[in-house]
């Protein structure tokens, strides 16, 4: 079941991560949801690290640092993807001329 809310968490968190970050972006869901678990790992170490992974109540802090890790991530991921789609393009539209 861990691998479930990992997927749901990661999914929710690219998604928000995506809707924060101004522009288009052009990863697919897929990245986008691997980028999202990858910054909620991040900013459980970050938490964790700085000793706020466990409150009473809502881990409000554990979710802010999950969220800020999710954007950072999510901004180069897709960069990267991006740049290297133009070069694919690229690539494509030589092979044809």
């Amino acid at each position: 079941m861990g691998w479930l809310w990992a997927i749901i968490v990661g999914f929710v968190l690219g998604l928000l991560a995506k809707a924060i970050i101004p522009g288009k972006q052009h990863s697919p869901l897929w990245l986008t949801t691997i980028c999202g678990i990858l910054g909620a790992l991040a900013g459980n170490a970050i938490a964790r690290g700085l000793g706020v992974a466990e409150t009473k109540g809502i881990d409000w802090s554990r979710h802010i640092f999950q969220l800020v890790a999710a954007i950072i991530i999510v901004f180069f991921v897709d960069m990267l993807y991006t740049a290297t789609l133009g070069k694919r393009r690229k690539r494509k539209y030589d092979e044809r001329v």
